[in-house]
């Protein structure tokens, strides 16, 4: 592995004494002083195709923060293309700074120049913080990004994409644990209205759930009460409500020590990114409890797949949408792998993906 700061073209042939880096490809440190541009863009593994992962910009306390944050997320982007069946590795790239305070489009457009030094082996798209014209400004630097708007030929934005594989996901999940997927009459519990989150909500509404929702943005929150009639509480207090489902849309890491014995649901399935803080740990508490999990890295992969669709060409929503739906039947199969085999949802989720990876890079090392 080779990590490489991208401002005076100087390599560092090893990795920072005791961090651990996963058995990254590549993590490259991106640096303009022009712009202001703090970057870093983390290339998991590429043995089924170039690393595609979108770009986050948030407001990270220090660099360390956010290279953790950056290593956690493009290792989970290479699981999600695998277990999907994507030709992709797995990739991601954070900008350190206040998206709505600190972006500008010379930002923006030097990043994409760090994306085009990358040759190809990095494919960027939209994240936190990130929107379709930010993905416009990077186009004009670099071919290798995905998730133009619908004006340039692109899927526009995937939220709906995402929302709509976590729904699957959480029929299947409630088809594993009571034997029927209708959703109607349900009380589940959203944390996050954002993007992803609200288009949930619609779908989880339009069923006929009984929605609970949390979020610290109030403008999220007065746009899903006034759409979908849903009840507010407390960021703090989601944990506590009692639900047939949790769904958590925010950021990672919501299932710890300190929630999941809070929890008073039977299944969690969400959009977020890396939920559980402690794989092992945290994915042995929720069983111990007797929770559902539906991996998040399987039924939040409809955005890859929206993005995955732009990059081979003449996007289509209809056949975006058609393999989204399919997270349906890899959800049941996983719930019931891990019950057969007596081992967490994520641990079987991550047996397949790893088995698919390993099965690929045989071939190679024989070509």
């Amino acid at each position: 592995m080779t990590l490489v700061k991208q401002e005076n073209k100087a390599t560092i042939e090893k990795p920072f004494e005791g961090m651990t880096l996963g058995g990254h490809e590549q993590v490259t440190f991106c640096y303009d002083e022009a712009t202001g541009l703090r970057a870093i863009i983390a290339i998991h593994n590429t043995v089924l195709g170039p690393s595609l992962g979108g770009l986050r910009m948030w407001n990270y306390a220090n660099e360390t923060e956010a290279l953790n944050d950056v290593l956690r997320l493009s290792r989970g982007m290479t699981y999600k293309a695998a277990i999907t069946g994507l030709n992709l590795g797995g990739g991601k790239a954070v900008i350190i700074g206040n998206s709505k305070t600190d972006k500008s489009e010379a930002l923006i457009r030097r990043f994409g120049r760090f994306v085009e030094s990358l040759g190809g082996k990095y494919i960027t798209a939209e994240d936190v913080g990130i929107n379709t014209r930010d993905m416009e400004y990077i186009s004009q630097e670099t071919k290798h990004v995905s998730g133009l708007p619908e004006s340039m030929g692109g899927g526009g934005d995937p939220s709906p994409v995402t929302a709509y594989g976590v729904y699957m996901g959480m029929k299947a999940s409630a088809k594993h644990k009571w034997g029927s997927d209708s959703l109607a009459g349900k009380t589940i519990t959203v944390q996050g209205t954002g993007n992803v989150g609200f288009y949930l909500l619609q779908l989880l509404n339009k069923e006929g759930a009984k929605l609970v929702v949390a979020d610290i943005n109030e403008d999220n929150l007065k746009k899903a009460v006034a759409e979908t009639g849903a009840t507010v509480v407390g960021p703090n207090d989601i944990y506590d409500v009692q639900a047939d489902i949790y769904a958590p849309c925010a950021l990672g890491a919501t299932l710890n020590d300190d929630t999941i014995p809070r929890l008073k649901c039977e299944i969690v399935a969400g959009s977020a990114n890396n939920q559980l803080a402690v794989e092992d740990r945290d994915g042995e508490a929720l069983i111990e409890r007797g929770i559902i999990y539906a991996p998040d890295f399987l039924i939040n992969a409809g955005g890859l797949i929206n993005v995955y669709n732009e990059v081979l060409g003449k996007y289509n929503r209809d056949r975006v949408m058609r393999h989204a739906e399919t997270i349906y039947s890899q959800t049941l199969a996983i719930l019931e792998r891990a019950e057969a085999q007596k081992i967490t949802p994520q641990l079987a989720a991550n047996h397949i993906a790893e088995e698919r990876i390993n099965s690929i890079a045989a071939i190679k090392t024989r070509m």
